[in-house]
């Protein structure tokens, strides 16, 4: 192999080299962008679920929702927020209301029982609301609490 030859060779395998790292710096740019957006996304995902849990709350507070339907939306948002949330003690009654209630039809399936099956469901769920109302009051006031606290410490 002459000089030349080899000098050639050399020359193509520095310019595909410089190729291969200049498209491994526009993948590697494009892997901290996405990275980047998809960050702000959960960011912004986490701040609008903080947001509508102080609404819930803030509604039980008024009692501006029933307490069954309230809680349920609190768990909710608690167990995307953090599934551990709701087994804090002063969450925990949120909790208990959705487990006594979340095998009551809702919606349309409701709307499939006869008169007497959601005559009956409405009696427990009622039943529950009666005992535990207070409680998932109580729990909604620390949950605005737990919300205000956060949202003071991350600015």
């Amino acid at each position: 192999m002459s000089l030349i030859t080899a000098l050639i060779l050399l020359g193509i395998a520095l310019a595909v080299v410089a190729g291969l790292g200049a498209y491994a710096v526009t993948l590697w740019r494009e892997v901290r962008r996405r990275r980047s957006s998809r960050e702000e996304e959960e960011r912004r995902a986490h701040d609008n679920c903080l947001d509508n849990l102080e609404l819930v709350a803030a509604a039980l507070q008024q009692r501006q929702v029933d307490v069954t339907e309230g809680a349920w939306r609190c768990k909710t948002l608690l167990d995307i927020l953090d599934p551990g949330l709701v087994e804090r003690p002063e969450f925990r009654a949120i909790g208990e209301v959705h487990g006594r209630t979340r095998h009551l039809h809702t919606h349309s399936a409701r709307q499939a029982l006869t008169p007497k099956a959601r005559f009956e469901e409405d009696r427990e769920r009622l039943a529950v609301e009666d005992e535990m109302g207070e409680a998932v009051i109580e729990a909604s006031g620390a949950v605005l609490r737990w919300c205000r606290d956060r949202s003071t410490s991350s600015q």
